[in-house]
């Protein structure tokens, strides 16, 4: 449910858009604002789910993301459907988190790879049917059906986590980090939505530098207090470790490439190709269809190449075919735009499969929980920064092309800016050591980094 509302939506917004009287870039905010709330609430749902059970956790969080999109559906203004789509990224941020805490809690390092690999299999289900089944329900129904199908969801998601699921909870959780909490999140959201606003006429350009100053400020204090507090919401002391500093970095710049190309892929095809939002979600659908098989085959690969190779690889080969999207047009034919994203999808996900088990490989258990919260709040931040790139880089295109509007001649100049976003991310995945993750991708080389540098 949570991997569908981060979709489905994509390939709504046009529909949205007209719906609500808002600039379609403007509307971006709603995609962002849910990725943001994320990562921002993130941090918190390992403590809370110590602190009061995870079963409990994860009914309430549940309850709050089938309100929120509710909510969602009775919007009447942008403004309000962005505050719903807050509401609903809080309860979201309880959900996976939870659910990959007691997986890592529980398996074995040497069997992560696969666990971790079937664990990622539901959630590959939203991203499946979100954008065909948003560009269906905004095409012959009306839009508002995207988020109100959530409720029967959320029903039997209830029902099933009150049934099966045990309430795993720690004995000695420590206090409460709320200073911290408090500066991560306003840190956070002010460069976030700061960034997001530059150059849009979406606030006063005061505002906008009010809100990246605050966040900036906000961030460095963060730094600070982090050094000093026993138990901080968000552990930089990880970043120690070779491995998980160079996965959380590397990771960051190439999910920021991925999300941007996720928001710009379903514009270019309605707005600059004329598509209708079913047609386009079905070809946006292709990308989930190259990255189902590349679970079943990711332990293999890896125990083959090994975790610096593959990663290393898949980001190039990931930036090149960014980069061939600048080539695609009106006139290319479907079938082209199909398997070009198919093979995307499939290279995409062995990168994804590769960043979430590499970055535990040398954590130990008494900071799994951090570890944890870390990399979910990274990933969602970065496609939260990635979707307010695709939005600030678009509309500069838009003004140096001298337009008012988005057209099919904006999105070339995007994608090869989100190319060399992912060919970034291959420099830093280079610096990882040659042993790097032995242990849990069954190579016969022993570990080397297993200690903090």
């Amino acid at each position: 449910m949570e991997n569908l509302d981060s979709t489905i939506i994509l390939t709504a917004l046009p529909a949205i858009a007209r719906s609500l009287n808002a600039e379609i870039l403007h509307l971006n905010l709603a995609v962002t604002a849910y990725l943001l709330s994320l990562a921002v609430f993130i941090p918190l749902s390992g403590w809370v789910a110590d602190r009061f059970g995870s079963r409990n956790v994860f009914r309430i969080a549940i309850g709050i993301f089938t309100v929120a999109s509710v909510l969602c559906a009775a919007s009447t203004s942008a403004p309000m459907l962005v505050a719903a789509r807050v509401l609903q990224g809080m309860g979201g941020a309880m959900m996976s988190p939870v659910g990959r805490l007691i997986i890592l809690r529980s398996v074995p390092k040497s069997e992560l790879v696969p666990a971790l690999a079937y664990l990622t299999l539901p959630a590959l289900i939203g991203p499946v049917i979100g954008p065909p089944l948003g560009g269906f329900i905004s095409t012959y129904f009306s839009w508002h059906w995207i988020f109100l199908i959530n409720v029967p969801i959320g029903a039997v998601s209830l029902w099933l986590a009150t049934r099966y699921m045990d309430d795993v909870r720690e004995s000695d959780v420590p206090k409460l980090d709320w200073r911290g909490s408090l500066l991560a999140g306003v840190g956070l959201a002010g460069l976030v939505f700061g960034f997001e606003t530059i150059d849009r006429g979406i606030v006063p350009v005061a505002v906008t530098v009010g809100l990246l100053a605050l966040g900036a400020v906000c961030t460095a204090l963060y730094v600070l207090h982090a050094r000093v507090t026993p138990h901080p919401i968000v552990q930089l002391r990880l970043l120690t470790i070779r491995t998980f500093r160079w996965t959380i970095i590397g990771g960051f710049i190439f999910r920021i490439a991925s999300g941007a190309v996720q928001v710009m892929m379903p514009l270019m095809l309605q707005l600059g190709f004329g598509m209708n939002p079913f047609a386009s979600g079905m070809l946006v659908f292709a990308v989930a269809v190259g990255a189902m098989p590349m679970k079943a085959w990711s332990p293999y690969i890896l125990r083959t190449f090994g975790f610096r190779r593959v990663m290393t690889g898949a980001a190039l080969i990931t930036a090149a075919f960014i980069a061939s999207f600048a080539s695609f047009s009106a006139a290319t034919p479907v079938a082209v735009i199909f398997i070009v994203l198919v093979i995307y999808g499939f290279i995409r996900s062995i990168q994804y499969t590769s960043m979430n088990s590499l970055a535990y490989a040398d954590v130990s258990s008494p900071d799994m929980r951090k570890a944890t919260s870390f990399v979910s709040m990274n990933q969602q931040l970065s496609m939260s920064v990635g979707a307010a790139v695709a939005g600030f880089v678009l509309q500069q295109v838009i003004v140096w092309r001298g337009g008012t509007e988005l057209s099919a001649a904006d999105f070339p100049p995007a994608f090869v800016i989100m190319a060399v976003s992912a060919l970034i991310s291959a420099a830093c995945f280079m610096c990882l050591g040659r042993g790097a993750g032995a242990e849990i991708s069954g190579r016969r080389r022993a570990p080397v980094q297993n200690k903090p540098e």
